[in-house]
């Protein structure tokens, strides 16, 4: 069995409720990343991808500078654990709709595994694990 934990990745950005769009932005820009969790103290809150930011934010005519991250966070955040099982944790993905997983190891964030994650480790001949494998490009 092939766990989560042998390929989340733990590079993880983590941002407070109340930052700004703009920051958070600017944060998937300088780390090259498309989401961060969102923490209220060790607490994960939920993910901002930079999708939700364009959509949920900008589209609805947000200001990006005053909006704060807590305005558009997807929130019900379902999480493994670095333990599970990598075919368990593509089926919650399957499941609940979503293309990122919060690893939780005794109450604290540990890592994220997304669905390129599960592409490069189970189907890496995939276009998917391709994409997923290469260095940013921006």
């Amino acid at each position: 069995m092939t766990t989560v934990g042998e390929f989340m990745t733990t590079r993880l950005v983590t941002m407070d409720g109340n930052d700004t769009l703009i920051a958070a932005a600017q944060e998937m820009r300088d780390s090259a990343i498309g989401d961060v969790v969102v923490t209220d103290g060790d607490n994960v809150v939920g993910i901002v991808t930079d999708r939700d930011i364009t959509v949920r934010g900008v589209a609805e005519n947000m200001d990006p500078g005053s909006t704060r991250l807590n305005q558009i966070t997807t929130r019900d955040v379902v999480t493994v654990s670095q333990y599970d099982d990598a075919v368990a944790a593509a089926d919650l993905m399957r499941t609940y709709a979503v293309r990122r997983l919060p690893v939780i190891d005794d109450g604290r964030l540990v890592g994220l595994v997304s669905m390129g994650d599960l592409a490069v480790e189970r189907e890496p001949q995939s276009v998917l694990a391709d994409i997923s494998a290469d260095d940013p490009n921006n």
